[in-house]
């Protein structure tokens, strides 16, 4: 009897723990990256940069995963169910083309954001959550910055602002 015993006491301890683990408030005491950088991402395991926009009135710091592999970029934010509002992922290319992205397996509707060869905004995107459809760039890119879908007309945000990783 006390074995038992002992045994339901160890199981209950651990079905708590399991509990509070998978509760809204455990994910809430995680904290979101402040003002301190990390040098890889936790979930995608890809290297973290400051992206700054530069904008007439201001300039916002982004701490960006860096897609620069084919590999990382295939990828990018699929499956993906949360990023932080000032967190997003930057997709650096070698030459300068005309791009396209679509939303396939994406689940956070996304803010994309061409940027042309002299780091300055093309044009911005809307990346709607599951869509198959490409969005494209207004002209040759070097880089694509996805962000929260809206961030960037909240921060005023928008084509010609200059953008440096």
């Amino acid at each position: 009897m006390i074995t038992s015993r002992k045994w339901m006491m160890a199981l209950g301890a651990v079905l708590a723990g399991a509990l509070a683990a998978c509760s809204p408030q455990a994910a809430e005491q995680v904290p979101e990256p402040t003002g301190g950088t990390f040098s890889t991402h936790p979930e995608s395991g890809l290297e973290v940069v400051p992206v700054t926009v530069t904008t007439d009135d201001a300039t916002h710091t982004f701490m960006a995963e860096m897609a620069d592999t084919a590999e990382a970029q295939r990828r990018g934010l699929m499956f993906r169910t949360e990023m932080g509002a000032n967190e997003g992922m930057i997709f650096p290319y070698d030459t300068p083309d005309n791009l396209g992205f679509w939303m396939r397996n994406t689940v956070l509707p996304l803010d994309i954001i061409f940027i042309g060869p002299d780091k300055r905004i093309l044009n911005i995107a809307e990346g709607v959550p599951y869509n198959e459809t490409s969005v494209t760039s207004d002209g040759l890119a070097i880089a694509v910055l996805e962000l929260h879908w809206g961030r960037a007309e909240e921060l005023g945000i928008g084509a010609g602002d200059l953008v440096e990783w």
